[in-house]
């Protein structure tokens, strides 16, 4: 006879029916100082970011850096070719004729910035990702046309079942339920 699987548990996932819902119960879990938890939405909720109280996007650093990289590489190997390289005077232009450079410079330094947002955003996001525990959910395929959840990991530090199932009640919660891992 074997032994029945325990089934482990991933977390609390709470459905809320609109934007101004999932906005406060945000609030209310941050303030209750949970760590690893998130939101989930069918689009974009204005500010709820802020709700969360997540910290600034170090994507803007990102593409910055990189597009500066971008344009300083270009800028440096047309000057290396035009003066070290292969010095050839033409009209009697000085070697280094920087007004001829900025085109290739500025293409170079939006191609690394492009790079950089696209290939930044994805290591950010953790993308791709094939799976993710909340797809154990039969209502979570809802998130895609009209509902909004918040799953609360039991990874995290303060999370309890019972007082993390109060909580969300507390945040007027349509539904909850325990997402198993």
């Amino acid at each position: 006879m074997s032994k029945p699987i325990k089934k482990k548990v991933f977390g609390l996932m709470a459905e809320y029916e609109t934007p101004k819902g999932i906005f406060h119960a945000c609030e209310k879990v941050r303030d209750a100082g949970y760590q690893k938890w998130d939101s989930y939405t069918p689009f974009p909720v204005h500010n709820l970011d802020k709700a969360m109280g997540l910290p600034p996007s170090i994507l803007g650093w990102i593409v910055f850096i990189c597009g500066m990289t971008g344009a300083s590489c270009g800028m440096l190997l047309q000057w290396w070719t035009s003066t070290i390289e292969y010095p050839v005077i033409i009209a009697a232009k000085p070697y280094f004729s920087y007004q001829a450079f900025v085109p290739v410079t500025f293409e170079l330094g939006v191609l690394l910035a492009s790079f950089g947002a696209v290939f930044g955003m994805l290591g950010l996001n953790r993308l791709p990702q094939w799976y993710h525990s909340c797809f154990n959910s039969e209502r979570f395929a809802r998130v895609t046309d009209d509902k909004f959840f918040i799953c609360i990991e039991a990874s995290d530090p303060k999370y309890d079942p019972e007082r993390t199932r109060k909580l969300l009640e507390s945040t007027g919660a349509a539904h909850i339920e325990e997402v198993e891992d």
